[in-house]
């Protein structure tokens, strides 16, 4: 084994059991539920909750809630990427409260920003905080989305729900740390609008500290919705008072109607502090029409002294949640459910994974057509999905069917297809500009083959951003000829690949960015690849991104590597060159068994006037500037030939532009080498999975 292809290997054997695997929920054996010890807890905690609504100590109280509303999209097969921030809305709130149970909360700051078109409009209730660790009945998004969830600390929680101890705890406060059990909760119905999840009780008075849960699938009257996951924390004020002092809630949504991997996430996330008590409120306030939740005065809301511009505050709050991570909420509810089905999803639905899925055009099949479907288990643990297609330029089909199942961190799939794929370990374009651009103007930016077999892997998630894979395989490559034409001529040939049967396993390790919004990160994957068959062949891959704040801009490099045995089959050559990769040099000119190549991107936003574009959208007032160096080597040769080594590192100089959001990017190359110019214009890349 050569070392270029045995140092990977052994990195990843080193590396990947360092790796934390984080603990997964302790199921809980029938006997756990209903326990007497723990039925006593609950029930001081009912009588510790009613006589906290009693309290006559507590008249009124003010406070301020400081807090963000997000709208995110996430988008790309298996909605793994993390999700794209599409509008912010930061607020300040004047929060009043009078015995018994009267409250008005008055937003007395407020500013938005728009990283992408929407017309999203957000429920009242989304725009303030919960009282009173919600009511005996909870109600979201103004009754739309849940409405009369009966509360598991009500009166009648016991009759509704089954409790059992899972863990004690220590909880860090403002002034103080606090020892609490956790309870679980699930309903003794999971047919009726309920909630799942775990409360956390004092351990000495049994007060409700936190609560962290999500709702049963009949809870959702909103057909659209995913799941709902709540997560609230109390803190003592005064040594006497347990009031709200941190809150978070994401609510995400997917197409009812089609199954597409795009997901809107609406997140929020509150403060709650500077409380004053027994200060006298004026009953007035409490008087005024219109909802719990009311805006100031335009003049008010816009005079408010925030102490940081909008993106330095979007910057630091864009880290994990405080009080638990969501998905590990979601991981707990899902053990407490105990197979239960509890989000929103439809169990069968059509879909594919882009659209280019439903209609592509190229030069091997001209215009194809596709469609695809899903069928669901519960809580979409497994999942079936099969696709099929057909070229009109030959008699080509295509189609596939892939079984997934998740179980814990672990995820197992098994697929079969005949797929018409292009070559590179990276796409160069966007599925739906290539087609524009192949029937409009001749220029493919594809070099494709036929691959016919069948895979099997395992997936194991190491962290929240961090997995590991590993799959195995057949399949059988084939050659395509150009077979169609575009609007005003013909096209090149097509670059035969060979032919022949290949068996292979990979090894992987991949790792996401870290959130939502525009922070230093890291991610990338390594991949090692063994093959026998037609040839036997050893082939390993590694990419990197990584960016940084760089002063009013950011910077952001990747770097790509690879180096394979001398008998590698075409179809796995490195290629480069061109549009994608090095542009000002030609397209794919360059292949072989060795490659390396690296850019360095200067994103520096200026402001520009904005054009309207109807109610919801502009063209955004930023324009995006960004000068770019690349280069690249290949070394060795495959055969059949699909290109020359590089003869030296090819470096290419240009400026982009991105623009509309920085959803359109414009870009000018040099070849330093070549001397040519080379130009391209696509949509941004972090849509190009589902276009």
């Amino acid at each position: 084994m050569s070392r270029r292809i045995a140092a990977p290997l052994a990195w990843l054997s080193i590396v990947a059991p360092l790796l934390a695997l984080p603990a997964r929920p302790r199921a809980l054996a029938a006997q756990d539920w209903d326990a007497p010890g723990t039925r006593a807890l609950v029930a001081r905690a009912i009588a510790r909750r009613q006589a906290a609504f009693a309290d006559t100590a507590l008249k009124d109280f003010t406070a301020r809630a400081h807090g963000f509303v997000f709208f995110l999209g996430q988008i790309g097969e298996g909605l793994s990427e993390p999700p794209r921030l599409i509008k912010s809305d930061q607020l300040e709130l004047q929060v009043y409260w009078k015995a018994p149970n009267l409250s008005k909360q008055i937003i007395i700051g407020w500013r938005d920003r728009l990283d992408l078109p929407t017309d999203i409009q957000y429920h009242n209730d989304h725009l303030g905080i919960a009282l009173n660790n919600f009511p005996d009945r909870i109600r979201l998004g103004e009754g739309d989305e849940v409405r009369d969830v009966p509360h598991p600390l009500a009166p009648n929680g016991p009759a509704l729900y089954q409790y059992a101890l899972r863990d004690s705890m220590e909880i860090e406060l403002p002034d103080r740390a606090i020892k609490v059990y956790e309870i679980a909760v699930r309903p003794r119905d999971f047919r009726a609008p309920r909630l799942v999840g775990s409360i956390f009780l004092d351990t000495e008075l049994c007060d409700l500290v936190r609560m962290s849960f999500e709702f049963t699938r009949p809870a959702y009257l909103d057909t659209e919705l995913e799941d709902i996951t709540v997560s609230i924390e109390n803190s003592l004020w005064e040594g006497r008072f347990w009031l709200p002092y941190r809150q978070e809630i994401s609510i995400r949504r997917r197409g009812a109607w089609m199954d597409f991997p795009v997901r809107g996430i609406i997140q929020g996330r509150w403060e709650i502090d500077t409380y004053r008590f027994n200060q006298g409120t004026d009953p007035a306030l409490f008087r005024i029409p219109g909802y719990e939740i009311i805006a100031a005065a335009p003049a008010t809301r816009d005079s408010f002294p925030w102490r940081d511009s909008l993106e330095a505050e979007i910057r630091d709050v864009a880290r994990a949640p405080q009080l638990e991570d969501f998905a590990g909420v979601r991981a707990k509810v899902r053990a407490i459910a105990m197979g239960h089905v509890i989000d929103g999803l439809r169990r069968a639905q059509l879909g594919g994974a882009s659209l280019s899925d439903f209609a592509h055009y190229n030069r091997v099949e001209g215009l194809a057509l596709g469609i695809g479907a899903t069928v669901r288990g519960g809580n979409d643990a497994t999942r079936l999905r099969v696709k099929a297609g057909a070229a009109t330029a030959t008699t080509l089909f295509t189609g596939g069917a892939e079984i997934a199942a998740r179980h814990g961190a672990w995820t197992w799939r098994l697929a079969a297809e005949r797929a018409v794929r292009d070559l590179g370990d990276v796409p160069v374009v966007s599925g739906v500009v290539n087609s524009l651009s192949a029937q409009e103007t001749g220029n493919d930016f594809g070099d494709y083959f036929l691959a016919t077999g069948g895979e099997g892997g395992a997936a194991l998630a190491l962290g929240g951003r961090t997995a590991a894979e590993l799959d195995a395989g057949w399949e059988r490559i084939g050659s395509l000829a150009t077979r169609a034409g575009w609007a005003r001529g013909g096209f090149g040939p097509n670059p035969s690949v060979g032919a022949g049967d290949w068996s292979h396993a990979r090894l992987a390790l991949r790792r996401v960015a870290p959130s939502f919004t525009q922070v230093a990160s890291f991610s990338g994957r390594l991949e090692v690849e063994g093959g026998t068959g037609t040839t036997a062949y050893l082939r390993s891959y590694g990419e990197l991104r990584w960016q940084a704040p760089a002063g009013s801009g950011w910077l952001v490099a990747r770097a790509s590597a690879g180096a394979a045995t001398r008998d590698l089959p075409a179809y796995r050559a490195f290629v480069l060159g061109g549009r994608g990769t090095l542009l000002g040099e030609p397209f794919r000119a360059y292949a072989g068994r060795e490659a390396v190549w690296g850019s360095l991107d200067l994103r520096l936003p200026l402001g520009v006037p904005e054009v309207p574009l109807g109610s919801f959208a502009g063209t955004g007032r930023t324009l995006t500037v960004i000068p770019f160096v690349a280069a690249g080597w290949v070394g060795g040769t495959v055969t059949p030939l699909l290109g020359v080594p590089s003869r030296g590192v090819r470096p290419v100089a240009g400026l982009g532009l991105e623009w509309f959001h920085d959803l359109i990017r414009f870009d000018v190359g040099y070849g330093l080498r070549t001397g040519k110019l080379g130009a391209a214009v696509d949509v941004s890349r972090d849509f190009w999975d589902i276009l």
